[in-house]
């Protein structure tokens, strides 16, 4: 009878890489950086602002749904999406924390 594995990583742990995953490609980022931009939900704007074709917008929206980053209401044939505030300021804490814990030193090569 095999072992079963333990998860080694935290809660925390898991949420910075599912956020980290989630961000991981230039035109998520983008459109991160479009909805923090104009700070309201947007509808067909997306694919015209980061213009890439509606289906691959479509996929990299889905991408940052699943982690939980944005969020989107159904309006008619289109959904808008937002920022999902409580979970932006999660994963700005988890980040600041991680980037903020490193401390120059000298010891190192």
């Amino acid at each position: 009878m095999g072992l079963t594995k333990v998860n080694p990583y935290t809660q925390t742990e898991a949420e910075i890489a599912q956020f980290a995953k989630a961000l991981a490609h230039p035109a998520r980022v983008a459109i991160i950086q479009l909805l923090l931009q104009k700070q309201t939900c947007i509808c067909g704007d997306i694919v015209n602002e980061i213009e890439l074709s509606q289906s691959t917008v479509s996929q990299h929206l889905k991408e940052l749904k699943n982690a939980g980053i944005i969020k989107g209401e159904i309006d008619g044939p289109r959904t808008c999406y937002c920022i999902n505030e409580e979970v932006w300021k999660t994963a700005q804490t988890y980040f600041g924390n991680l980037f903020n814990a490193y401390t120059c030193s000298d010891h190192c090569c």
